[in-house]
């Protein structure tokens, strides 16, 4: 409303302009609508997860009992419908208000909204609890069989949530809930509008002011000569020190891509390694690695097909990987690959020598635009046989008896970490240089987080940058009064993870998959890599400043749980995280 936008009732509407929406509902909405009634020979129709529908019920002076009649509100029509000079009323709204269209000659109709919400489940063997796991994960293709009977299984999930628009009667929801086996508990009374995620794709067209300037990445200032002709270049600059890749700021065509690309190409190359999580549905990644696989080179995948949501594409990518001579894994065993690695082996002289890619975030074109990442190319040995090491690992099955200077989960990256935080409390006992400062998605493990109030109440000064859920209690006295948490919330979503303890005047940087939760510690594969040259970690250092120099768009949590939006001073500009790291980019 502040901006002249409105979404209406159309309830409040003029004539003229309901006369204009019915006659837009008559031409452009009403035939493609299926009402589906419930009697004695229609069951209770199945309801998708997330749909929003109409409950609608009908009476007529031919009908001895009302009747019920399900309507599904279109995903292919826009959601807000456009009042001329006026705003937009949701769809649901119109359809309601012309019901009568559908089912002339009733004497009364009544009308109200739900929506369900059905569970998923996150481990596939969860759908098998009595099925023997030793045996299975040996039959062939027993793991793709269960995650696809796992995707047909989610469809039909139980309802998890129920929400009903209020003042739906109670007979009638509670009958609803009880088609759907529902539990009375899990019934959501909502006031307002229901489905407010479809804001998203609100139609603002018109009004460039109300969105975020087009973002175009820059290519990484090392790059920008690279010769796309010839493989060797894009080696050769890896070979001059570590590169730092800051997504989506910096380019992941002319980055990532072109490093698998360069690898594809170049006839030193001998075999190419890379984890696919999750990846985009015409992924250059994909193509590059099949195009390797056919060229002779040897090319080992590992495709997590339990990455949630993204398992139909996951095991199409597979498929396709091995009909071109790709070795492709299908995960460990019960354990989800979170890793972010891509490893080449090069032939040089009389040597191999390795290249590796150590990744925030998933190989996925279409995210590396939206989603801040942190990646790292480097040819530095001790990392390169660590990964060799992991590698190793998700191929065989067998675990490594040593990963170099990684930290992996679930062998020791816990412990790593717990040593890490106690070092700090350590010296902060002892008067030494004490701290820690981090960057992550969640967290949330008890282990660690009685480390870090530990730590706290022995002086550390403690800064989190936790972009989603923070189970830590933050400025408590007694308990964390030296931990400080806040979030950043902008255009692009926060991804990366940072780890930097001041290790007594002589910091210690990591990035990696990891955030600090028990699943990610525990229950999957993962890796964080210690940053090992000197310009990276200054550079690492500069983001986290930058972060928490944000006065505009970072959410500080208080000891009572709240979060409360910085805001400059009258006499301060503004400082958003994210806009600096666009302009720092582009003036490089």
């Amino acid at each position: 409303m502040a901006e002249g936008i409105s979404i209406l009732d159309h309830n409040d509407l003029r004539e003229s302009q309901k006369k204009k929406l019915d006659l837009y509902f008559s031409r452009f909405v009403q035939p493609i609508l299926s009402p589906l009634a419930v009697d004695i020979g229609h069951p209770f129709p199945f309801i998708s997860s997330l749909s929003l529908n109409l409950a609608i019920t009908v009476h007529r002076a031919d009908l001895n009992q009302p009747l019920f009649i399900r309507l599904k509100v279109p995903t292919n029509r826009p959601r807000w419908v456009k009042v001329a000079e006026a705003g937009f009323v949701p769809l649901e709204q119109l359809m309601e208000a012309n019901l009568e269209q559908l089912f002339p000659q009733s004497t009364k109709i009544e009308c109200h909204l739900f929506r369900v919400i059905r569970g998923a489940k996150d481990d596939p063997w969860d759908l098998y609890p009595d099925k023997n796991h030793e045996e299975s994960e040996y039959e062939p293709g027993g793991l793709i069989d269960m995650v696809s009977g796992e995707l047909t299984a989610r469809r039909f999930a139980g309802v998890v949530r129920l929400q009903v628009s209020q003042g739906m009667p109670d007979d009638l929801k509670f009958w609803i809930c009880r088609q759907l086996e529902a539990d009375e508990e899990d019934i959501h009374e909502i006031e307002g509008l229901l489905s407010l995620t479809d804001l998203a794709r609100f139609n603002s067209e018109g009004r460039a002011d109300l969105q975020y300037p087009p973002h175009i990445p820059v290519v990484h200032p090392r790059l920008r000569n690279h010769d796309t002709e010839d493989p060797d270049s894009f080696f050769a600059e890896i070979r001059k020190g570590d590169l730092l890749l800051h997504h989506p700021y910096h380019d992941y065509e002319t980055s990532i891509v072109r490093f698998l690309k360069s690898a594809m190409r170049d006839p030193k190359v001998l075999a190419l390694k890379l984890t696919i999580y999750r990846t985009s549905s015409s992924s250059p990644i994909i193509r590059t690695l099949t195009e390797a696989a056919k060229a002779g080179k040897q090319v080992v995948v590992l495709v997590e097909i339990t990455a949630r949501f993204d398992e139909a594409p996951n095991i199409a990518w597979g498929e396709q990987l091995e009909k071109a001579g790709a070795h492709v894994v299908y995960g460990v065993k019960r354990l989800k690959t979170h890793v972010k690695l891509g490893l080449v082996v090069r032939e040089e002289k009389d040597r191999l020598r390795r290249y590796v890619h150590l990744s925030t975030g998933n190989y996925h074109t279409g995210t590396a635009r939206l989603y801040e990442d942190l990646g790292i190319l480097t040819c530095n040995p001790e990392l390169g046989e660590g990964v060799s090491e992991v590698f190793n690992e998700l191929s065989s099955a067998l675990p490594a008896e040593n990963y170099g200077p990684l930290l992996v989960a679930p062998h020791n990256l816990r412990q790593r970490f717990m040593e890490l935080i106690r070092n700090e409390t350590d010296n902060a006992k002892n008067g030494k240089p004490s701290g820690i400062r981090a960057k992550m998605n969640q967290l949330q493990d008890p282990q660690l987080i009685h480390e870090l109030y530990q730590a706290s109440q022995a002086g550390v000064p403690i800064l989190l940058n936790v972009r989603g859920l923070c189970c830590l209690r933050a400025r408590v006295h007694g308990l964390s009064p030296t931990i400080q948490v806040f979030s950043t919330l902008g255009r692009f979503l926060e991804h990366g993870r940072i780890y930097r303890f001041e290790n007594g005047g002589d910091p210690l940087f990591f990035i990696g998959s990891a955030d600090w939760m028990r699943r990610n510690l525990d229950k999957r594969m993962e890796t964080i890599t210690p940053v090992l040259d000197a310009d990276v970690k200054q550079e690492l250092e500069e983001i986290l400043s930058i972060y928490e120099a944000d006065n505009c768009t970072a959410w500080d949590l208080f000891e009572d749980g709240h979060y409360e939006r910085r805001e400059p001073d009258i006499d301060e500009a503004k400082y958003c995280a994210q806009e600096t790291f666009i302009r720092l980019a582009s003036e490089l």
